[in-house]
């Protein structure tokens, strides 16, 4: 899939969405703030298309991994998610330098991130299990984005630390998780 038709799949996501708690709850400001962060990596990652293919390909991950996170926490319709199976973009060669750098500063960053969150809500809470969940996520696209790295795809690679790291991010912003150290590591 190319940035454009990732970037594409992103907009038509972001435009079906809609708020699925009432207004009048506190679980309507968590989803709004999660979509606003979404909207803003949409738009990101569209100003980045003519000049700066890597951080596109960056926002749009993140950006989707924001999107659906917010689905798995029930505080948007359609339930639907968009992993970056198909966002492995050819990126020109003259930026291999900027997307070997940026692929494995998220990746040390991601890293970092997954060791410094613990549980927010107390381990009787219903939310306790989506800590379990999130967590998972985010460190099984971390595992997958080494692999690709590994075997040299660094788009690839760079689009499942994004998504993986907007998974933490948006756990760390509906309160699933509390951050014990590095606080610098996250939109907080």
């Amino acid at each position: 899939m190319t940035l454009e038709e990732y970037g594409a799949v992103f907009l038509e996501a972001l435009s079906l969405t809609r708020i699925a708690v009432p207004e009048e709850t506190l679980l309507h400001r968590v989803a709004d703030e999660v979509l606003e962060m979404a909207a803003a990596y949409q738009s990101d990652g569209t100003a980045f298309l003519a000049d700066d293919p890597v951080n596109a390909l960056a926002a749009f991950a993140y950006g989707l991994g924001w999107l659906d996170a917010g689905s798995r926490l029930g505080l948007f319709e359609p339930l639907a998610t968009h992993p970056p199976d198909g966002a492995d973009a050819a990126i020109p060669d003259r930026y291999g330098a900027h997307l070997d750098e940026k692929t494995h500063r998220y990746q040390r960053m991601l890293h970092s991130a997954l060791l410094v969150v613990r549980a927010g809500p107390d381990e009787a809470s219903p939310l306790s299990a989506g800590v379990e969940v999130f967590h998972s996520l985010a460190s099984s696209w971390y595992a997958e984005g080494v692999e690709l790295l590994r075997a040299g795809d660094l788009a690839g690679a760079l689009a499942r630390f994004s998504y993986g790291y907007a998974w933490l991010d948006a756990g760390v912003r509906a309160g699933l998780f509390r951050i014990t150290s590095e606080r610098g590591l996250f939109t907080v």
